[in-house]
């Protein structure tokens, strides 16, 4: 224990020994000691010698400080010291009195110990199984180490975890350890965790971050938080930066709404903290993750949808509108809106209608503007005002107009200051930068909208007093041959470039003017310095624009014209080597990587972002043509018209098969309302059929009852005989008719199986053929004969009715008869006899009611007897086709009979050769009767024996 002493700082007789020799001792004691107090008290000590000592301990005692996490691990004591001491070894904590010099070399040295720990990747997978300890002193240390490794070796050690089973689950319970200690330690673990690995960030958002993360926010005080609210917020940030995975799982969770509480601010915003300004800075950086012109349109869009209906964009707008706020935070703010309002039309409309709370009230895109073209404003936050300015024009055509609108004579109101007001303020003002900026934003308004560069030639603008008004193209023109400054002779020539793109209107508006075209050939071919080569290259690039979109209006400056100008006062090649400088700035690489414009300097803002599409559009249409001579233009203008009378003629025919398709859908229909017809009128057949064989049964009975009386009356008086001989002559009557309905029934079954045959042809042909004529004359054909149909069962119905007529007559003879003879057979007849008639004649009567609504209800029946007629037509065709398939199959069955029959006789010739050859030999054969009759007998006997 003198030892110990010594080395934490105790007196001791005699010489000192070196570090190295103490360094040396301490890890012989850690490697052979078999207490546990001595190897702890080592360990101790080369915790407190790890800083001093840096290199000595870690390349001595780092193998044996390993072996202890790997041995000692029910004692948390000496393991807090292990991981202390290599934590001392691999972090590289800056010191505020080393220099440069020196923490350089800490960096190599930590990089150098953290490449050693993690040559055995089961050394991560054990201080990932260490952080599961409950233990203060083990996880705290764990989790410092663990993340020191990951700042120095940040691939490597992602690459582990990874790949080590709930690595990453175990890192995700230090955000719900009760000890804040360890819980922000663990969200800066997270951090270097979730640097620039997709795969890792999708693990820690599924492991339910997103919901731990927003309600640590919540429960530090939001925006009003401290570090813990900014590291939860870096972290938010490296989960969803370039992981649409992870965006998605963001918006479908419905966390973009638990974002709105962040940016409530107050009346009072003076005095705000730094670490507010830093968190709130954090957070609009974090909506801006989700609408980044970077992600994919359709996920853009989502999250700005759901950000306009949860309220979100209005709390943004109240602090793009609030006083107070500090200048970097608004400035973050005209960023953040302008990306949640960029290209969604209803929140542009929204951000057009916001006012701001002045008096009288103003619209938020003036008060932006007056900002963007004043001078005296931050020049970053002037960048965003025109950043937010493009953003709520893209794909607007509605903002457009009305941006374009504010620049119209009719719509100008003297007494308010409008958005093209301050912008023609902003255009020719003695600030450079403002004519850029107001150069820019009105290009935009003029974006690939025809309409607006129709109507832009329109404004006229009072130069002064006494003279007469110019348009504003013309005064862009002015204002361009005057020699300003470079930054403003940019604004404008792209102003112009975007103008009379596509536009052959304001081509000719531009050409119509003697000195613009001289100007700018007077400017390609100049030789001037490097300042001026991009001037030369707008320039060329705008005369470029005046031949593409030239329509030849103007004699004196056609297509053909302008290109021998070009040959002749430049030359084609020094043309095109002008225009390409444009591409070949060093700005216009920078501007085309992103839509938002950030520059370092004033003096470096020259490209916008949108008209470096304009160009790498443009650039290679412009050199063709210049190079084409007339001869190929005019081939080209063949070539266009006959590609033109091809689309015209494709477009006849696809009319013409549109129409087609229209009248075959048409036929179709028909057919279908005819099949639908013959289905119904089918099943009516069916129920007729059905009722005329229940009028059969009737009629069997009540024959069997009339015969039945015929008997039994045969010997009664004269009278009676009358009435039977009349009955008798009506129910003859009735078989009669009833035998013409058979065959009225049969000819009708007969005319509804052509009509089936008829419609199936017609089916047939509508599906072969595009021309509806035929269709349509069989079909019509078709609709005749079912009305013909129609007009026979009517009359077959009104045959029923007169045969109903003729039986009542009948009766009423019958009755007539019966009265007649009443009186002369009064003394014969006695009560009873004519009470028995008078019951009969009851009954008769009482039948034939009966026989007249069975007549009624055939004339009902026969249009579904049509129906089931067609049916059973059909089902005859399958039944003869059944029956053919197994004619076929008993013809099959047959054939394999006679094989078998072939194959039994083939076997018995061969047992009967067999005996015979075993009889030849000697050999006892039975036969098969003898068998037989041997069986039958002990059959007997066996019976013989149970009988006694």
């Amino acid at each position: 224990m003198n030892f110990f002493r010594g080395v934490m700082g105790g007196q001791a007789a005699g010489p000192q020994p070196s570090g190295a020799e103490t360094i040396q001792k301490l890890c012989d004691r850690v490697a052979s000691s078999t207490l546990l107090e001595d190897r702890r008290d080592a360990v101790r000590a080369l915790k407190s010698l790890s800083k001093k000592y840096r290199v000595e301990v870690g390349t001595q005692a780092m193998d044996h400080l390993i072996n202890i996490l790997q041995t000692d691990r029910s004692d948390s004591e000496i393991l807090g010291y292990a991981l202390d001491t290599l934590y001392n070894l691999i972090s590289n904590d800056e010191e505020e009195e080393q220099d440069e010099t020196a923490q350089k070399q800490a960096d190599d040295l930590g990089a150098q110990f953290t490449d050693t720990f993690i040559q055995d990747p089961e050394h991560v997978t054990l201080l990932l199984t260490l952080l599961e300890e409950f233990d203060f002193h083990v996880r705290w240390p764990g989790v410092k180490l663990l993340t020191a490794l990951l700042k120095n070796q940040g691939v490597q050690v992602q690459g582990i975890i990874l790949v080590s089973p709930m690595g990453v689950s175990r890192l995700m319970d230090l955000l719900a350890d009760s000890r804040e200690v360890i819980r922000n330690d663990g969200l800066l673990l997270l951090q270097q965790l979730t640097k620039s690995n997709a795969a890792i960030q999708k693990i820690v958002a599924f492991e339910n971050a997103f919901e731990r993360l927003l309600d640590i926010i919540t429960e530090e005080g939001s925006s009003d938080g401290g570090i813990v609210v900014e590291d939860c917020l870096l972290l938010l940030l490296n989960l969803l930066k370039n992981n649409s995975s992870n965006q998605n799982f963001f918006k479908e969770g419905s966390y973009i709404q638990r974002m709105k509480p962040w940016f409530e601010v107050g009346d009072d915003n003076s005095g705000w903290s730094a670490q507010k300004v830093t968190n709130l800075h954090l957070m609009l950086q974090l909506v801006r993750v989700m609408v980044s012109p970077v992600n994919s349109p359709g996920a853009s869009a989502s999250c700005q949808r759901s950000m306009y209906q949860c309220g979100l964009l209005q709390q943004l707008c109240t602090i793009l509108m609030a006083t107070g706020v500090p200048a970097d935070i608004l400035t973050e703010t005209i960023n953040t809106v302008s990306e949640v309002i960029r290209g969604s039309q209803i929140n542009q409309d929204y951000f057009a209608s916001v006012n701001a709370p002045s008096n009288p009230p103003r619209p938020a895109i003036v008060v932006l503007l007056m900002s963007m073209v004043n001078e005296r404003q931050p020049f970053v936050l002037r960048c965003a005002v025109l950043y937010c300015f493009q953003c709520f024009l893209y794909k607007n055509q509605k903002g457009q107009g009305e941006i374009v609108a504010t620049l119209l004579p009719s719509t100008i109101d003297a007494n308010s200051i409008s958005a093209g007001q301050l912008l023609c303020g902003g255009l020719f003002s003695v600030d450079s930068l403002s004519n850029w900026c107001a150069a820019v934003a009105l290009a935009h308004a003029l974006q690939d909208n025809l309409t607006q560069k129709e109507q832009l030639l329109r404004v006229q603008l009072a130069t002064s007093l006494g003279k007469p008004p110019v348009s504003l193209l013309q005064q862009c023109t002015n204002i361009l041959s005057q020699g300003s400054k470079v930054q403003t002779r940019v604004g404008l020539l792209m102003l112009l470039c975007t103008w009379i793109n596509n536009c052959p209107i304001a081509v000719t508006h531009f050409l119509h003017n003697q000195e613009n075209v001289p100007f700018l050939t007077a400017q390609i071919s100049e030789n001037l310095g490097e300042d001026e080569r991009l001037v030369q290259g707008l320039c060329a690039l705008l005369l470029g624009i005046c031949i593409y979109y030239n329509d030849n209006s103007l004699e004196n400056y056609t297509k053909e014209k302008l290109k021998q100008l070009i040959e002749k006062r430049i030359g084609k090649e020094n043309f095109v080597e002008k225009l390409g400088f444009i591409t070949k700035h060093e700005l216009y690489s920078r501007a085309a990587q992103k839509p938002q414009p950030v520059f370092p300097s004033p003096e470096q803002m020259l490209f916008d972002h949108e008209f470096t599409k304009l160009v790498k559009e443009l650039e290679g249409v412009i050199t063709k043509a210049v190079h084409k001579s007339s001869e190929e233009e005019k081939k080209e203008e063949e070539v266009k018209k006959t590609l033109e009378q091809h689309d015209n003629i494709v477009t006849q025919y696809k009319e013409l098969i549109r129409e087609q398709d229209a009248q075959i859908q048409e036929l179709k229909e028909q057919v279908s309302t005819m099949s639908a017809q013959n289905e119904q009128m089918q099943t009516t057949l069916t129920q007729q059929l059905s009722q005329i064989q229940q009028h059969k049964d009737q009629y069997n009975i009540l024959k069997l009852k009339l015969g039945k009386d015929n008997h039994s009356q045969s010997n009664s008086q004269g009278d009676g005989s009358q009435m039977n001989g009349l009955q008798m002559e009506e129910v003859t009557q009735l078989r009669a008719e009833l035998e013409e309905l058979r065959m009225q029934h049969t000819l009708l079954q007969t005319q509804l199986g052509d009509k089936d045959t008829l419609i199936n042809s017609l089916r047939s042909e509508s599906s072969q053929t595009a021309e509806g004529s035929a269709a349509e004359s069989d079909n019509s054909e078709l609709l005749k004969e079912l009305e013909a149909l129609r007009s026979q069962v009517q009359s077959q119905s009104a045959e029923i009715h007169q045969m109903g007529t003729e039986r009542e007559e009948l009766i009423r003879r019958a009755e007539a008869a019966s009265s007649d003879a009443a009186p002369s057979s009064d003394g014969s007849l006695d009560a009873q006899k004519m009470a028995e008639l008078e019951s009969r004649l009851a009954a008769q009567t009482n039948e034939t009611e009966r026989l007249k609504a069975e007549a009624k209800s055939l004339s009902q029946s026969r249009v579904e007897l049509e129906q089931q007629l067609a049916s059973a037509t059909s089902t005859v065709a399958i039944l003869q086709t059944e029956n053919a398939k197994l004619q076929t199959e008993v013809q099959e069955s047959k054939k394999e009979q006679d094989d078998l029959l072939m194959l039994l006789a083939d076997q018995d010739q061969k047992i009967h050769s067999l005996k015979q050859k075993l009889k030849d030999l000697g050999e006892t054969v039975d036969d098969e009767d003898d068998l037989d009759t041997r069986d039958q007998t002990d059959d007997d006997y066996e019976e013989d024996e149970d009988e006694d």
